[in-house]
């Protein structure tokens, strides 16, 4: 790995701009869940974790990102936090009223386990901080992107994936590829098994998608 990591060092700069723009790009990908819910009406049926949980996780990997005094990675989740506000407030707007306690409870529980996090980083031994910390956003990005898989036993009932974001599923899968070629020529463990993980999760996803149809199976019939 670490001879890998050597021979990709003229790239560094390179990937990791690319890296930014591509996880930029990605953000806007929740565009399309967006429209899904301003087409309904509500955005009953969607769960606001893929952008609440965006917000606390991108509070979170600025922190890492300042640990590792890495411009990239700050830049990339800097503007990564603001589009998850735009997002999660859209969201928001479009809750129905007897949903919006459970908004308010899901952000406040966000809200609370992301300031715990920092607040750990900021009493934490300078010399583990960066390994430990990393390690524990690292399972949190997983609980995220795994979160859509804890409708798997309903989407094989109906057999449908709808309510999938497949969009962001995808540009994550992408996101993911990329930032994992950027903790390679940094030879960062962390960044490293954050993104491979991501990426296997996003494929598993994705496999969804292939053996099951997009749409209710019902609206298929008719």
């Amino acid at each position: 790995m670490e001879a890998l990591s050597q021979a990709l060092q003229p790239y560094k700069e390179l990937v990791g701009n690319v890296a930014g723009i591509v996880t930029v790009l990605q953000m806007f990908s929740g565009a399309f869940v967006c429209n899904d819910i301003r087409r309904k009406g509500s955005s009953d049926g969607f769960s606001p974790m893929p952008f609440i949980g965006g917000c606390g996780l991108t509070i979170l990997f600025l922190q890492h990102a300042l640990l590792m005094n890495d411009p990239a990675m700050i830049n990339a989740n800097v503007v990564g936090f603001a589009i998850s506000v735009v997002y999660s407030t859209f969201f928001y707007l479009y809750t129905p009223r007897q949903s919006k306690g459970d908004f308010w409870k899901q952000l406040g529980m966000a809200g609370a386990l992301t300031a715990a996090m920092i607040g750990y980083a900021q009493i934490e031994n300078p010399a583990v901080v960066e390994d430990r910390f990393g390690m524990i956003i690292t399972v949190l990005m997983l609980m995220l992107i795994g979160q859509p898989l804890f409708g798997l036993p309903e989407i094989i009932r109906k057999k449908s994936t709808e309510g999938l974001p497949f969009a962001m599923i995808l540009s994550g899968t992408v996101v993911g590829c990329m930032w994992l070629l950027y903790g390679i020529i940094l030879n960062n463990t962390f960044v490293i098994l954050q993104n491979l993980a991501a990426v296997s999760l996003s494929g598993v996803q994705l496999a969804l998608f292939v053996i099951y149809p997009s749409k209710d199976s019902k609206k298929k019939k008719q």
